[in-house]
């Protein structure tokens, strides 16, 4: 519990005692006032995931996110903490999953046709491809289809937040965060994925471009977006799915392009 002294400092005095005097007392304190921060997102993460994925597991790994990020942040340049601290336990959670390996290997090869498919069929057609085309494609019935889409769901929320690229810890939502001193390089390697980013949300169906933008930018969570759309929260899933598919599929037929022009 911190105490009563303590309590009455401001949040900027916390961050200066504790980033310039190295004070442990501080550094509690800040702790402790943001560990809502990890029930917010471990709660919101946990409604897309399994059920053998308890929230208690999921709040473990973002304490340490939340920990980290006390450790990095940088007071001074003016950001919120909120935002930087949210995305550091969404990364450390999404860390301790991966750890744990939660995702079948069948369910990853899933996902990856899946992927290539609506890659191939949007590059082909320059428009959202539909469900009979991904059928066609993948030699599948729409109900096999439909199976498949539920079975990756659950691989789908840490979709963004994998690794641009394999040998890198960059992910593609890091490009939200603001980063400093950004070589050539880096800048145009963003620019590129910005662009594909923008086209491949141009390409999705209107009910996607609602699930994405009210799941990733409104923060809500898919039973929250459910209840606003009116729809059931497996179709909602399904809507999630397919659009992660599609930006995923567009991202890895952009990283070829780059790749092959090097």
């Amino acid at each position: 519990m911190v105490d009563q002294s303590r309590s009455r400092l401001s949040h900027q005095e916390l961050w200066l005692s504790w980033k310039e005097a190295g004070d442990p007392d501080a550094r509690k304190s800040l702790i402790e006032h943001y560990l809502p921060l990890v029930e917010y997102v471990s709660s919101r993460m946990a409604a897309t995931l399994p059920k053998n994925v308890t929230k208690d597991d999921l709040a473990s790994h973002g304490v340490m996110g939340l920990i980290d990020a006390i450790e990095k942040f940088d007071y001074r340049r003016g950001l919120q903490f909120e935002t930087y601290a949210s995305w550091r336990i969404r990364g450390a959670i999404i860390d301790g999953l991966r750890q744990g390996d939660w995702v079948p290997r069948s369910v990853r090869e899933k996902a990856k046709k899946m992927e290539d498919a609506y890659g191939v069929l949007e590059q082909q057609h320059l428009r959202s491809a539909t469900d009979e085309e991904v059928c066609a494609y993948l030699n599948i019935t729409e109900k096999e289809f439909q199976q498949m889409l539920q079975e990756v769901a659950v691989a789908a929320v840490c979709s963004l937040e994998d690794p641009i690229r394999e040998e890198e810890s960059e992910t593609r939502l890091s490009l939200l965060i603001d980063d400093k001193a950004l070589n050539p390089e880096s800048k145009v390697h963003e620019t590129f994925l910005k662009e594909t980013l923008t086209q491949g949300i141009g390409r999705l169906t209107e009910k996607e471009r609602t699930v994405v933008s009210l799941f990733y930018y409104e923060d809500l969570s898919l039973s929250e977006i459910a209840e606003v759309m009116s729809l059931s929260p497996s179709r909602i899933s399904q809507l999630h799915s397919k659009a992660i598919l599609r930006l995923r599929g567009a991202l890895a037929k952009q990283k070829d392009h780059l790749l092959q022009n090097r």
